[in-house]
């Protein structure tokens, strides 16, 4: 079992949380090409290692996380809000 530390509700388990995906700069749809879009949509780069997701909360507070994860262990460094980037919850 997984568990990731919402900063607004305390540890959880994984499974009250929907993965949303890696955390990164969303392209500007008013100058991205077709193209650019569908790589920024489906392609992923699935590194082994910590990397930046982002996660919602859907069975607690209905918020969204940035969590620090390693992949290959499942250990999380820091989960904080993903719109302010506070709220350290370890």
């Amino acid at each position: 079992m997984m568990l990731l530390p919402c900063p607004w509700c305390g540890p959880r388990n994984a499974g009250e949380f929907r993965y949303v995906g890696e955390a990164g700069p969303r392209p500007d749809p008013a100058t991205v090409t077709p193209e650019q879009w569908r790589r920024y949509l489906y392609v992923h780069a699935n590194p082994c290692g910590p990397v930046r997701e982002t996660w919602y909360h859907r069975a607690g507070c209905r918020r969204y996380l940035s969590v620090e994860r390693d992949t290959a262990t499942n250990d999380v460094a820091s989960a904080v809000d993903a719109a302010t980037g506070s709220g350290d919850a370890r």
